[in-house]
């Protein structure tokens, strides 16, 4: 089974640390981030996992080089560009496509999610199912009852999103995307009848597809996240991660 890490961020919410070193290999817990998530993708069963690579690039390789997961890994290289995580699926292309679905996880991402379970919850016929939840947020994605996604709002602006003329986002059920979602490898061809660029936002192109393919929201019970995006969640980080 295949997997994608995305972990090509600047990581700019995480200087002065990230002046040195990439996001991916920011520890903790004593161990970089990258490493944790790795491991994870391999306790769940899978076995060819793509690494997306920019900020510090080389030390990502190098890191990956003189460590051995157990599995195959593969550099998916965007040195040149930062692609954006539309972008960098569309370019680890030739990684991905294939048979079965795959996942993709943001690096920065720390949970106690079961991926088995999560790769079981997949939709049939789903372009992509994302994780969700009811974390408090600015910024939700808008599902109808059926919890297949429709819009998307910023409670701070009022700014709504949706391919649906008059989405009532009252109606809507509303959650917060999670930074892991398991993909269908029909998201290329959809890719290419959107004609989408080199370097684009997943979500962006969720909220563009939804109105020709299910893209579906699943929500774990209990589920206990965080997201090591900021130095602030750095310390809290390592409490949460000693729960998991």
């Amino acid at each position: 089974m295949k997997a994608m890490v995305f972990a090509a961020g600047l990581g700019t919410r995480l200087k002065p640390i990230t002046d040195t070193i990439p996001k991916a290999l920011v520890p903790v817990c004593g161990q970089p981030l990258l490493a944790h998530v790795i491991e994870k993708l391999v306790a769940a069963g899978y076995d060819e996992i793509v690494v997306n690579v920019h900020h510090f690039a080389e030390k990502i390789k190098e890191y990956l080089s003189s460590n051995d997961f157990g599995v195959k890994i593969l550099i998916s290289d965007e040195s040149d560009l930062l692609l954006e995580t539309g972008g960098g699926i569309l370019h680890a292309r030739n990684y991905l496509e294939g048979q079965e679905p795959f996942l993709v996880h943001n690096v920065d991402i720390l949970s106690n999610l079961d991926l088995e379970w999560f790769r079981g919850q997949s939709r049939p016929g789903a372009l992509a199912n994302l994780l969700v939840s009811e974390r408090k947020t600015q910024r939700y994605l808008l599902f109808n009852d059926d919890m297949c996604l429709v819009g998307w709002t910023n409670l701070a602006t009022g700014e709504v999103r949706s391919p649906f003329p008059g989405l009532e986002i009252e109606k809507c059920r509303r959650y917060a995307f999670a930074g892991i979602h398991n993909i269908s490898p029909e998201i290329f061809k959809a890719f290419d009848s959107y004609a989408c660029p080199e370097r684009f936002p997943i979500i962006d192109f969720y909220l563009k597809a939804c109105k020709d393919y299910p893209v579906y929201g699943i929500v774990p019970e209990n589920l206990t996240m965080i997201d090591v995006g900021k130095i602030d969640s750095l310390e809290q980080a390592e409490k949460v991660f000693k729960t998991l």
